[in-house]
């Protein structure tokens, strides 16, 4: 199983980017799948999951509003829109899957996630 994220890169504050995670191995229809970052000192942190079925959606408070977390289960694919990026929003950006439907989302985080892919970082600018 295989986890391959892209899209990140340089961008000014105020921009856009969307990042894309896309699936193999196996099919993650029925699975929970999300991301997480991590900036440059601190800890991983949740940023955004969406259910199997993709009708429940979780948001960090930081990026509620701005980010949209989607997927193609027939492209075994999630997606991240990133709107009105922020410097603060610097980070590596990781995208993970749970075990058919296995994760949770709890006091503001999310766990039970099982395959995690390498990151992509995304970098702005003030």
């Amino acid at each position: 199983v295989q986890l391959q994220a892209s899209g990140g890169g340089l961008v000014q504050a105020g921009g856009s980017l969307r990042l894309s995670c896309a699936a193999s191995g196996r099919t993650f229809s029925s699975s929970g799948l999300g991301w997480f970052r991590q900036a440059p000192g601190k800890e991983r942190e949740f940023v955004a999951a969406i259910s199997g079925s993709g009708g429940s959606l979780y948001y960090t408070d930081s990026v509620k509003g701005r980010f949209t977390i989607s997927r193609d289960n027939a492209k075994n694919t999630v997606y991240l829109q990133m709107n009105s990026l922020k410097p603060e929003d610097t980070a590596v950006y990781f995208c993970a899957a749970d075990e058919y439907g296995s994760s949770w989302h709890e006091g503001g985080n999310y766990y039970g996630m099982f395959y995690w892919g390498k990151g992509t970082l995304v970098t702005v600018s003030s």
